[in-house]
């Protein structure tokens, strides 16, 4: 190799060492948190996405001198990276297997490097401009039917393969920035980078973070770098086809088992929070309320507003009709007692009467006696 692929090489490994670091961040940014929105917030979580980013960028980069065999396999070794650094900074466990995979990966990696050929600079003609723009449109449509299936391996192989597409991209656009610029790749290279990003968070939420990832990169890297040594021109160096084959083979296998690693699972489950819906809690006071028989009402407010239809039918047919009342005998509501604004107006006392004041009138004297009194 010349002193311009060791470069892309170079660049090429630091970006699986970012792509690492950024799960770590992010899982770290997680555990601090509470909630998608303030996870999403977190400094430690942006730094991560910042990693990401470095990376993506660093591979396209690459791919100007580089096989795409070779930039997709090292990148798929971001796992070993992670695997390592969960084990120091998460404390996650670490088992025989996922010790010797990472070795594996690594010496694998090495032969990958090595085996790499010259490669020959892609003409974007109208036919490869048409094919890749029709593709990037055509795994839109069709991812966003695959969200739809609940079908976690296939959203992942999809995610996989958009990834892949836009390195395949990448290695067919022109060098300079103006004409990037104006490239019509450049529209199909972020269509697949983007539908690839968000597919793969969205396997990570409805799936397990093991067998996701296995599907995820056995697709970005195996499908791609077939069609690259196919069609785009990548070659192998003379001797090298059968090491190189291996190499595949080690570097793909290594990377299904540590994406089933315990410390995979614990860094990576963060990445499912960049697709995360936010949803708001309900107030308190609109939890079901049990009384205690088994009758779960629904509350807004002091008063309950709505009782399931089929529970009056089965109260009713259990017992006499004045249980279904407002208000039990053992547990009356607070909005039943007399209330002040219920009262009627207020009623004064009367002041007491005084003593009925009798006026002396004399007594009348008595009449003479007369002759005939006795008549």
């Amino acid at each position: 190799m010349n002193a311009a692929a060791w470069i892309a090489l170079a660049i090429t490994v630091s970006g699986a060492f970012s792509y690492g670091a950024a799960s770590i961040l992010q899982a770290v940014a997680a555990r601090r948190s509470h909630g998608t929105a303030q996870t999403m917030r977190h400094p430690l979580y942006l730094a991560g996405i910042g990693c990401d980013i470095f990376a993506w960028a660093g591979s396209m980069i690459a791919l100007r001198e580089l096989a795409v065999y070779v930039v997709e396999a090292i990148l798929a070794g971001s796992l070993a990276v992670t695997v390592v650094a969960a084990r120091i900074v998460l404390r996650s466990r670490l088992r025989r297997r996922d010790v010797a995979a990472v070795t594996v990966s690594v010496g694998a990696l090495t032969m990958l490097a090595m085996s790499a050929g010259p490669q020959r600079d892609v003409v974007a003609t109208p036919e490869l401009r048409l094919g890749f723009c029709a593709a990037a449109a055509a795994v839109l449509v069709i991812g966003w039917a695959a969200t739809k299936t609940r079908s976690p391996g296939g959203v992942a192989a999809l995610g996989g393969l958009c990834l892949g597409g836009a390195a395949l991209t990448g290695r067919a656009l022109p060098s300079s920035p103006m004409e990037i610029l104006t490239e019509p790749l450049t529209a199909a290279l972020l269509t697949f980078a983007v539908t690839g990003m968000m597919l793969y968070a969205h396997a990570l939420q409805i799936g397990q973070v093991g067998p996701v990832t296995a599907v995820h990169w056995t697709a970005e890297v195996v499908a791609p770098s077939a069609v690259a040594l196919l069609l785009l021109g990548d070659t192998v160096r003379s001797g090298w086809t059968v090491p190189a084959a291996a190499a595949g083979v080690l570097t793909i296998g290594a990377a299904v088992l540590l994406a089933t690693a315990p410390a995979t699972d614990a860094a990576l489950q963060a990445e499912a929070l960049q697709a995360a819906p936010v949803r708001p809690a309900l107030p308190a006071a609109a939890q079901p309320v049990d009384r205690g028989t088994g009758e779960r009402i629904i509350w807004w407010g002091p008063p309950p507003i709505w009782i399931p239809p089929g529970r009056a039918a089965a109260r009713l047919a259990a017992g006499p009709a004045a249980e279904l009342s407002w208000s039990p005998p053992d547990a009356r509501p607070v909005w039943t007692a007399r209330q002040p604004q219920d009262a009627g107006p207020a009623r004064l006392p009367r002041p007491a009467s005084p003593a009925p004041v009798r006026l002396a009138v004399p007594e009348p004297a008595p009449a003479a006696r007369r002759p005939w009194h006795d008549l």
